[in-house]
């Protein structure tokens, strides 16, 4: 619950007992003497323990369906705060991180025209964006898993809006219910859609030019996508011939 150890032992004997002063909680749960105040002071303003005023002074437990539930929502509200405050701090930073990056990717290095990224959000990022800007091809090999991710599909039929012609081969026999609608919007789009018994691999390929093959680590025991993203026109060339190859031979 994010208490330490000496905080979590000194919370359990309080509830178990109605009263005690610091020595004797001390003694009880196993805390340093010169720790326990400490210790009791940081249970009082996390809401776990209160003071009881006699003529010495006493410690008591706040019941723990009134503790947990406030020091949770407490918890809370501090780390939704926390989160808002790094959110401001990051759209500022943004502007001045793209210009030092901007400066530093301008001379182009011995491999800047192949990338590996095996992050999920950074290969769906680079996805949109060579989404958004191709102008007149879009190409796909589409096999299970599948990813239903609307916001990728409107991608690619605001392309197919702007003249773009999209392509796609899917995989016989292993689409479910919800992927089936997608594709059904794809052809009403105007994605032009076939079908095949097996594609060697998931790959989106935009103008002849650039583009992202993602294939499955076959080392590691939980299934993982690593994508490779390109910009080459060799391999882009090598990559659209295997792709109409298939085109060819599917239905």
């Amino acid at each position: 619950m994010g208490l330490n150890a000496y905080e979590a032992r000194s919370y359990l004997v309080l509830v178990g007992h109605p009263r005690f002063k610091a020595l004797e909680l001390a003694a009880r749960a196993h805390v340093p003497r010169q720790k326990i105040y400490e210790v009791l002071d940081s249970l009082v303003e996390k809401g776990f323990a209160q003071v009881i005023q006699e003529k010495t002074k006493m410690f008591s437990a706040v019941p723990p369906d009134q503790a947990l539930p406030s020091y949770l929502a407490r918890r809370r509200q501090s780390l939704e705060h926390e989160l808002d405050d790094q959110a401001r701090a990051a759209q500022g930073m943004i502007g001045e991180l793209m210009t030092a990056y901007s400066e530093g990717q301008g001379g182009r290095g011995t491999l800047d025209y192949l990338r590996i990224v095996s992050d999920p959000g950074q290969i769906a990022a680079q996805f949109r964006k060579m989404a958004a800007d191709a102008h007149h091809e879009y190409l796909e090999f589409s096999r299970p898993p599948y990813a239903v991710d609307p916001l990728d599909a409107a991608i690619v039929m605001e392309a197919r809006e702007r003249g773009v012609r999209c392509r796609m081969i899917v995989e016989q026999g292993t689409l479910d219910p919800a992927h089936e609608k997608f594709l059904a919007d794809y052809r009403a789009a105007g994605v032009e859609v076939r079908q095949i018994e097996k594609v060697p691999m998931k790959m989106a390929l935009f103008d002849g030019r650039l583009g992202l093959i993602a294939l499955l680590d076959p080392v590691v025991t939980k299934p993982t996508w690593t994508s490779v993203i390109f910009e080459h026109e060799g391999m882009a060339e090598a990559m659209k011939g295997l792709f109409e190859d298939y085109w060819r031979r599917a239905t």
